[in-house]
């Protein structure tokens, strides 16, 4: 582990030094203008950066992003006294951290054993462009590290209600008492804020941003929670911000997310985008939602059929038809036939989902009495474990069973 400090301050040298057992290169007199003689030590760019913001902070935030384009596998940690103000500024600079100058040793060895943590984490993992790992997955998804179970909602089109069923589905494992993270992959225009009415601090691509995709202890920190108890990270507020992200972070960051939760909850983006792809790679409960409409029915068709070439979810589709109702011009029957397999969930055409969605209170946190509620609780009910009966001495021992996909 090789350590950088950058300070003019002989007190603080002293404890970083401590800190770090020696292992401690200082870059003495004013910060530098660019990344460069920061990189340009003898073993190599350093694993870890610290910079004293009493050099100029608004320099120091420079530097920061500067060593996160051009050395992305180095953690930087500011060292100011003013971290509420800085430290969403420093986030989105590329620092892991933001540390009180005058913190003692102990509080310095744990700042640099957490970034030190974050550089191994974001040292390059073998992982292929996600077109080329698409065409290259031959029997679905690989399984998540820790049996995490990832439930991906997806649609060909927008405007299926997609973001009201991720949002009930992941309250509704939440409040099941299960361990449940949902993630708003729409990242130009989602809305998973506005339907929990939440007011994050930070967002998906504050996280990229970081490098904390890869670190499970930095990215806990990053997630907003939501009444219910579910983490929720969500969409970044410009559109513009999703040019930053790419598969290879949605990839990494579901894979963190899998191993630290029972459940991982993705609304994705209408369609079979890049970040679409990558979440799908990582997904082991593709929830597949469509309108009760021709143009809505018709490319879901298409979707299935494009999933199906590339080998996916052969034996896992969970396939959810909204808006029903029954004098819509089309019957569940003709859907079926169309889409070449069987709908597990009708969610019916209710005013009350527009009421919660305009309250930022999902149906299944409020618990209002409505057909759309019970049928939400169906969707919930296809994704938890099933309880076994014990029976009665002289009776048969009864086992409820979930339906599966594809079992008609």
């Amino acid at each position: 582990m090789s350590i950088l400090l950058a300070s003019a301050s002989a007190d603080l040298t002293d404890r970083v030094h401590q800190a770090t057992g020696g292992r401690l290169v200082v870059l003495s007199g004013p910060a530098p203008a660019e990344p460069g003689p920061l990189l340009a030590q003898p073993g190599g760019p350093p694993d870890i950066v610290l910079l004293d913001t009493r050099l100029g902070t608004e320099q120091c935030l420079e530097l920061a992003a500067g060593l996160g384009h051009q050395s992305p596998g180095t953690s930087v940690v500011l060292l100011s006294a003013d971290a509420p103000r800085i430290g969403l500024l420093a986030l989105r600079a590329g620092a892991c951290d933001v540390v009180d100058p005058d913190a003692d040793v102990a509080e310095l060895t744990q700042a640099i054993d957490r970034a030190w943590q974050l550089a191994r984490a974001r040292r390059p993992l073998p992982t292929a462009p996600a077109a080329a790992a698409i065409a290259a997955v031959g029997a679905g998804p690989a399984a998540p590290p820790d049996g995490g179970r990832v439930i991906s909602v997806l649609s060909p089109k927008g405007g299926v209600g997609k973001t009201t069923v991720a949002t009930n589905l992941a309250v509704g494992l939440a409040r099941a008492g299960h361990a449940t993270v949902l993630v708003d992959l729409d990242v130009q225009f989602g809305d998973v804020a506005s339907a929990l009415n939440l007011s994050p601090e930070y967002s998906l691509s504050d996280v990229v941003r970081s490098g904390a995709g890869r670190d499970a202890m930095a990215l806990k920190t990053l997630l907003a929670r939501h009444e219910t108890g579910l983490f929720v990270l969500c969409a970044p507020e410009s559109p513009a911000a999703a040019d930053d992200i790419t598969g290879a972070d949605v990839d990494g960051l579901l894979r963190v997310l899998a191993s630290q939760f029972s459940y991982v909850v993705v609304d994705t983006a209408p369609g079979l985008s890049e970040h679409t792809l990558a979440a799908a790679d990582q997904t082991t409960d593709p929830v597949l939602l469509t309108s009760m409409d021709v143009p809505g029915v018709r490319g879901l068709r298409k979707e299935l059929d494009t999933l199906t070439q590339l080998g996916m979810f052969l034996d896992a589709r969970h396939v959810v038809l909204n808006f029903t109702e029954p004098r819509g011009g089309l019957s569940v029957g003709d859907i079926e036939a169309t889409i070449g397999t069987g709908v597990d969930v009708r969610l019916p055409r209710s005013e009350a989902v527009q009421a919660s969605v305009n309250e930022g209170v999902p149906l299944l946190q409020s618990g209002r009495r409505d057909p759309m509620t019970s049928q939400l609780h169906r969707l919930v009910d296809l994704f938890t474990p099933v309880p076994t009966l014990v029976a009665e001495p002289g009776r048969r021992r009864a086992r409820h069973r979930g339906v599966r996909v594809g079992s008609r």
